[in-house]
């Protein structure tokens, strides 16, 4: 069994599984590194390129527990005036009336309801996604790096996640035609975490 509850037949009740040493010693809570990770996304531009972005400021804790996996959680705080695309323009008109209308809705948060292991490493957690006020479920598939220990003494340990949303869902409908056929900016938005956290003393 991984950090996170492994997933159940519905027609039998598995035998409990002890948590080995390794795993019990990462149970605890644990605080994003903001330094060391990465809350991304990729969108489609003009049915032809995609286009990378990113969010620079965000706060995220996690509760890890090796002993009872089910009861990891996770708990994410973005701030949306902090959206890079390399583009001021751009990054300007994500952050008006048309998109996330920042100056209003000035967070995007994320907390987990559920949790699974889907074997080896991966994970798939499953939480509340609220933008622009609106909540809607989010899965995000999750590989476990491991865990270690830093030069500096720190506890950590590492996730890389992904995941897919239709931002209509969230009411991002902003959009325009165009002439060849199309729209500017694709529903469909690829996530994509990185995620370093380091254990609370």
């Amino acid at each position: 069994m991984g950090i996170f509850g492994r997933k159940t037949d519905t027609a039998t009740t598995p035998a409990p599984v002890a948590a080995g040493p390794e795993l019990a010693a990462l149970t605890g809570e644990y605080t994003i590194d903001p330094a060391h990770s990465t809350f991304g996304f990729v969108a489609r531009h003009a049915m032809v390129t995609n286009v990378k972005g990113k969010f620079n400021d965000f706060t995220g804790t996690l509760h890890l527990d090796g002993t009872d996996p089910t009861k990891s959680t996770a708990s994410i705080d973005v701030t949306m005036d902090s959206i890079d695309t390399g583009s001021a323009d751009r990054d300007g008109h994500l952050k008006s009336s048309d998109f996330f209308k920042t100056d209003e809705f000035p967070k995007m948060t994320f907390r987990s309801t559920k949790a699974e292991a889907l074997g080896g490493d991966d994970y798939r957690i499953t939480g509340d996604l609220t933008i622009l006020g609106v909540t809607k479920p989010l899965t995000i598939h999750l590989e476990f790096n491991g865990g270690a220990k830093d030069p500096f003494g720190n506890e950590r340990v590492g996730f890389e996640g992904k995941a897919e949303i239709l931002r209509s869902d969230w009411g991002l409908t902003w959009n325009a035609a165009l002439e060849t056929g199309g729209v500017l900016v694709s529903d469909k938005i690829k996530l994509n975490f990185d995620i370093s956290a380091i254990k609370n003393v």
